[in-house]
C-alpha cells in the first residue's frame, strides 16, 4: 500500500510539474497580417500591434510606420522606457524640446535606439517610409510638449504631406 501511495504521489507531482511547465504555444505574426491602425489626424502615420497591449500592463511590441512624404512627430516623452529598431527607411531622430528635423541624427534598418522614460525627444521620416519596431512596458502614454498641437508636423518646411 505505501508503494502504490509514493508511486501515486510520484505521478500526481510529474503531472503538476508538467502542466505548471508547459509550454505557451509558438506564436507567429507575418508581416502582410499586421492591421495598421492609421487615423486621418495622424497624417499617415500608423500603428500595428505586434503583441501585448500597449494600452495595459506588461510587455507590448507595435510597429509604426511614417509616410515617404515626410513626417515626424513633434516633441514629446513617454512615461516608459522604449526600445526603437528601425526595420525599412532612414528614421530620422532628434532630442530635445524644440522641434528642429535639420538636428535630426539618421538611423539605418537594423540600428538600435533607446528612449529612456521621460526623454523629450521627436522623429519620423524625410523622403522614404520608414517602419519602426518599438517595445516597452505599458500601460504607455504618450506627453506632447505643447499640448495644444497636433503630435505630427512634416518634416521639412513648405513640404506637403501624401497619405
Amino acid at each position: 500500500m505505501k508503494t502504490a501511495v509514493i508511486i501515486l504521489l510520484v505521478a500526481l507531482s510529474t503531472a503538476s510539474a508538467a502542466v505548471l511547465f508547459a509550454a505557451d504555444p509558438v506564436v507567429r505574426v507575418n508581416f502582410d497580417s499586421l492591421k495598421w491602425d492609421c487615423k486621418p489626424e495622424d497624417m499617415g502615420f500608423c500603428e500595428a500591434k505586434v503583441e501585448g497591449d500597449k494600452t495595459k500592463a506588461g510587455l507590448y511590441i507595435v510597429l509604426v510606420k511614417f509616410p515617404a512624404s515626410g513626417l515626424m512627430s513633434k516633441p514629446h516623452f513617454h512615461d516608459e522606457t522604449r526600445y526603437g529598431t528601425v526595420i525599412k527607411g532612414t528614421w530620422w531622430t532628434g532630442d530635445g524640446d524644440v522641434f528642429d528635423p535639420s538636428k535630426t541624427v539618421p538611423l539605418k534598418p537594423g540600428s538600435f535606439m533607446k528612449h529612456p522614460k521621460g526623454a523629450h525627444h521627436f522623429d519620423g521620416s524625410k523622403n522614404e517610409e520608414v517602419i519602426v519596431q518599438l517595445m516597452g512596458t505599458g500601460p504607455s502614454t504618450t506627453t506632447k510638449m505643447k499640448p495644444n498641437e497636433g503630435l505630427f508636423a512634416p518634416s521639412m518646411p513648405g513640404q506637403q504631406i501624401r497619405k
